[in-house]
């Protein structure tokens, strides 16, 4: 069918836009040239002219109320049903560290429930008759990882590894099919990001280095999750809108810092990073999500040229683009509650979780007084409108989802271990180690074997997915699991040795160890080294290399590191990636069968270098692109050099301020009373002035908390060189103080940072005295004050007075899934 309807309604819009460059207000570093951009177009499907009509006469009746409320997207830690009776908005989402009523364990039933409460009141209709149904969205990027029990797949570096765009197809539909289950429509994936620099704590949501292969996964996924667009039909009950992701270049920041500066010239950024979203816009793909980065320094929330004349008009993009978390306050002249420029520059929803309100104001009083114009606001309803028809959210055609029953269906589990199976890579088999034979003694060790958090990896179950357990997947199997009942099965033992000794020695022993889980920040490292210091692991493959025990290495990572010392240790070594809750197919390719036989060989290969030594970009890899030792490999790895070629002291910690009992590089303990401002002394000494300085304290573990005693008004602080907290604060970051009271005093207590002090008294009474406890005080609250949180030289100060005591154990930045309340400020 023609595409005139969509092309007629949109013409008005983008008449005198038809230059070959579109400049920016920083030049032509980040200037647009359109003839450069690859040529795509949404399918002719996305819509059709009925519904075009339909979505005419809508927009002829909304009053700019409503329409500025489909702008806006917020979290359901910060809205509730009953706010839509005031606010119109658009969209709601569940963020990483959102559940329904709080809880992040909620089941398929709760999740259906919270959407229905939801859509329920925006489909009332309001005075003019209009009731326009909301869109929730979630971060859905390993499968349905929201969901305890729901089929978890391997991170998307894994499954670059397997090279199978069919699996990724199949893998999309279960994804889609379980989301859908729960009575959820949108899922923020997939990410086409092509990672350069892989201490950029994103780099496992990246498929490859390759940018074709990401362009094949793009279609592959993008069609898996929504199916084949049909004109005037919805999209079925087991499909979701997709989402790809984070336009444009978020892979390709500078230093790999997350939500930096992408400092390339325009073709490498459309060579490197932009050919996965011609694929998917082509295959159907409902939305774009812009990236926090930036592009030559301009953001790309507030970059015309990228949002409007590459995307919309060159590639054809008949969607709508959504920003990502308050993404848009980081645009020049913007705030988190205001930013006109952002849906001028072709931006059509905000992602404001917990600025909507604020938001909500502004846009609409810049919607009324023209510096939104009409045209603008127009399109970017109608985009949206789009989308909620061909979803099935209006009467017409209507679509309800909520098939509990597939949320984690055998059949998807089965996918999943195939994928688990498909993404191992082997670096090194000296020897002939692996496979393990048939009736083999094994020992499996190492803080990876037993752990359901490790092999899933970060955005499983919350964001940073650190708080992940053996019970949130009874369907799964932890790697000692399933390695276990395969040993056995082949009539072997297997024994679980937390420390890797052993009272009879093993015919081999694998051990599982890599990285703990993380997602974005806290993911970022300044190098590529595992292990920088205390190398446990190291030591674990030493020990039992030297009592003649062969060893294999199973690597769970979420990028490759410098581990050529770790891979010296071994005899093998597996680069299992983040394979997700099915150990079972990392069994069904180590472990030998009764018939010596595999139940599945080695077949993935690198899709990222792997480093030789701890820097980053990798110049000179280890092993290239697309190497993958497979089983009949004769190929031995010789000594590989140790040279780590960076310097590991020079790295800057600026979100972990103290735990294991000390400040943490490069912060420091200092005291400030009536005697003046000195560090921490040790071994503790009285201080006229009013504190008795730290002394050590075991906690939870040896000297894992420092002691502080107040005889008068002091000051306890974390000082250090100026750091940067600005990302942090965009994206609702607390700071996090773990203690535990041990007496209260007459003064009141107050926390500060950045020089900015609130007064905690009513926390630290209510806080129940000689356990460990939490106050978290939101970084909002502080830069409100006037803290300047791009420069923070004291990350806490803890104000008190005669006869307060605390043992401090943990204090740094942490996301929160709550709108938490500002204690009062000080005057």
């Amino acid at each position: 069918m023609r595409r005139q309807a969509l092309v007629m309604a949109t013409a008005l819009l983008w008449a005198g836009t038809a230059a070959a460059t579109t400049p920016t207000a920083d030049g032509d570093a980040a200037a647009v040239h359109r003839d450069l951009w690859p040529t795509a177009k949404s399918p002719a499907t996305i819509s059709d002219p009925v519904t075009e009509a339909r979505i005419d006469a809508l927009i002829a009746r909304m009053t700019v109320e409503q329409k500025v409320g489909q702008l806006i997207q917020a979290d359901i830690s910060t809205v509730t049903p009953k706010d839509l009776e005031t606010w119109p908005l658009g969209s709601i989402l569940a963020g990483g560290n959102s559940g329904p009523n709080g809880n992040e364990r909620s089941t398929a039933a709760d999740w259906a429930k919270l959407v229905g409460d939801f859509r329920a009141v925006s489909l009332r209709p309001q005075a003019n008759g209009v009731a326009i149904p909301i869109i929730f969205g979630v971060d859905a990027v390993h499968g349905h990882n929201n969901i305890p029990g729901a089929t978890l797949f391997p991170h998307n570096i894994g499954l670059g590894a397997a090279r199978d765009p069919e699996l990724i197809q199949r893998i999309g539909a279960v994804t889609a099919a379980e989301i859908a289950g729960s009575g959820i429509e949108w899922t923020f994936a997939p990410t086409l990001a092509v990672p350069q620099d892989l201490r950029w704590g994103r780099s496992y949501e990246g498929y490859a280095a390759d940018p074709a292969l990401v362009a094949e996964y793009a279609r592959a996924m993008v069609l898996g999750l929504q199916g084949d667009l049909a004109s005037g039909r919805s999209i079925g009950a087991s499909k979701v809108a997709a989402t790809a992701k984070h336009f444009l270049a978020d892979g390709g920041t500078f230093e790999g810092k997350d939500q930096g500066d992408a400092r390339i010239d325009e073709k490498e950024l459309i060579a490197k990073h932009g050919q996965g979203y011609p694929a998917a816009i082509d295959a159907g793909a409902l939305t774009v999500m812009a990236s926090f980065s930036s592009w030559n320094g301009v953001k790309h929330h507030g970059n015309k040229g990228l949002l409007t004349d590459a995307l919309k008009q060159k590639m054809g993009f008949e969607g709508f683009v959504v920003g990502d978390w308050n993404g848009h306050g980081q645009v020049a002249g913007c705030s988190v509650t205001d930013c006109a420029q952002s849906i001028n520059a072709g931006l059509d929803m905000f992602m404001a979780p917990d600025s909507w309100k604020g938001l909500y104001d502004a846009t609409l009083a810049q919607a009324k007084d023209g510096r939104i114009g009409k045209a603008r606001l127009d399109d970017a309803v109608r985009r949206i409108l789009r989308v909620k028809y061909k979803l099935g959210l209006f009467a017409e055609g209507h679509v309800s989802r909520g098939n509990f029953a597939a949320v984690g269906a055998p059949d998807h589990l089965a996918i999943a271990r195939e994928a688990a199976a498909k993404s191992l890579v082997l670096l090194k088999n000296n020897g002939g180690v692996l496979p393990v034979k048939p009736g083999a003694r094994v020992l499996v060790t190492g803080p990876a074997a037993d752990n359901m958090a490790i092999q899933s990896g970060g955005w499983t179950i919350s964001w940073q997915g650190t708080d992940v357990v053996r019970s949130d997947f009874p369907n799964g199997q932890t790697i000692w699991e399933a390695l276990d009942k395969a040993v056995r099965d082949a009539g072997g033992t297997a024994t679980l040795s937390a420390d890797g000794a052993f009272k009879e020695k093993p015919d081999v022993a694998i051990v599982v160890f890599g990285e703990d889980p993380y997602a974005e920040f806290q993911g970022d490292v300044p190098t590529l080294d595992y292990q920088p210091t205390g190398a446990t692991d190291l030591a674990t493959l030493k020990q039992l290399k030297a009592a003649g025990v062969p060893v294999v290495a199973l690597f769970l990572s979420g990028r490759p590191m410098f581990t050529s010392p770790e891979i010296n240790a071994a005899d093998a070594f597996v680069a299992g990636w983040l394979p997700g809750s099915q150990g079972a197919g990392v069994a069904d390719v180590l472990v030998a069968g009764k018939d010596g036989k595999t139940a599945r060989g080695f077949t993935g290969t690198l899709p990222f270098a792997w480093p030789a030594d701890a820097r980053s970009p990798v110049e000179k890899p280890l092993f290239a692109v697309g190497y993958g030792l497979k089983y009949g490999d004769t190929r031995a790895v010789a000594t590989l050099s140790e040279e780590l070629r960076v310097d590991i002291a020079r790295a800057l910690n600026v979100e972990n301020f103290f735990s294991g009992g000390r400040a943490r590089a490069p912060w420091a303990l200092t005291v400030t009373d009536a005697g003046g401002s000195r560090p921490v002394e040790s071994p503790p000494t009285a201080s006229p002035g009013g504190l008795i300085a730290a002394r050590s304290v075991d906690v939870r573990a040896q000297e894992d908390g420092k002691a502080f005693i107040w005889t008068g008004p002091a000051a306890l602080h974390l000082s250090g060189p100026y750091a940067d907290l600005s990302r942090q604060l965009n994206n609702s970051f607390a700071l996090r103080i773990e203690w535990r009271i041990d007496a209260l005093g007459a003064a009141p207590v107050q926390v500060a940072l950045g020089g900015k002090a609130f007064d905690v008294s009513a926390l630290v009474n209510a806080a129940p005295k000689g356990q460990v406890s939490t106050i978290r005080v939101p970084l909002r609250c502080f830069a409100d004050a006037g803290a300047n949180l791009q420069r923070v030289d004291y990350a806490l100060s803890v104000q008190a007075g005669n006869g307060f005591a605390a043992t401090l154990l943990n204090t740094n930045v942490e996301a929160v899934g709550t709108n938490l309340p500002c204690p009062p400020a000080v005057k």
